[in-house]
């Protein structure tokens, strides 16, 4: 059992990685135990969690998972910007570690694959662009939910594990370079193991 701790800014981040996660675990037949940090409070919260985890890794209170995972939103800053900031707090260790960054924001990747969203919830949604405005993405999910006659219990989120279960994830991956990034060096690690 391969041990993955994840370190996340919301529940959207939650429950759509981590149905990636599981998803990618699956296909490589490598059974996995996720454990969740940080679900609430944004992007300094992963930080201040994350580096809390690696001191505590340091002074050996904590045994280390097989892999740590980092993931906020670009918020606009990019994906460079966002990939530094959690190196840094991460670079006092030689574990496996790779950051879900998703640009601009989560929702988005619940929208890259129109086909999979249409299993999920039963209409597709239109291409999303790449806009850098609060919320966009938040209220696009939820749009489209609802133009599939749904009435979203939790802004959509709820929809993570049926997206991603349909998902043509290198079609995704080629729509949406964050998302690649992620897909790419996650796939790497399991092959490895």
């Amino acid at each position: 059992m391969r041990r993955v701790s994840l370190f996340v800014e919301d529940a959207a981040h939650e429950k759509f990685i981590g149905a990636v996660l599981k998803r990618v675990a699956h296909e490589h037949k490598i059974n996995i135990k996720i454990t969740f940090s940080s679900v609430r409070g944004g992007h300094g919260t992963v930080k201040r969690e994350l580096k809390q985890f690696i001191n505590d890794i340091l002074r050996d209170r904590t045994g280390p998972p097989d892999l740590i995972i980092g993931a906020t939103d670009a918020n606009c800053m990019g994906f460079n910007r966002r990939e530094k900031e959690i190196t840094a707090i991460t670079n006092k260790v030689t574990l496996r570690i790779i950051c879900a960054i998703p640009e601009p924001h989560i929702e988005r990747w619940f929208l890259i694959d129109s086909l999979a969203f249409k299993k999920a919830v039963g209409k597709g949604c239109g291409a999303p662009d790449k806009k850098c405005e609060r919320s966009r993405y938040k209220n696009l999910l939820i749009q489209n939910i609802v133009d599939a006659g749904i009435i979203p219990s939790f802004g959509g989120i709820e929809f993570a594990d049926a997206i991603v279960e349909e998902m043509d994830l290198p079609g995704a991956a080629r729509f949406d370079h964050s998302f690649e990034r992620f897909i790419s060096e996650l796939r790497a690690v399991f092959r490895e193991w």
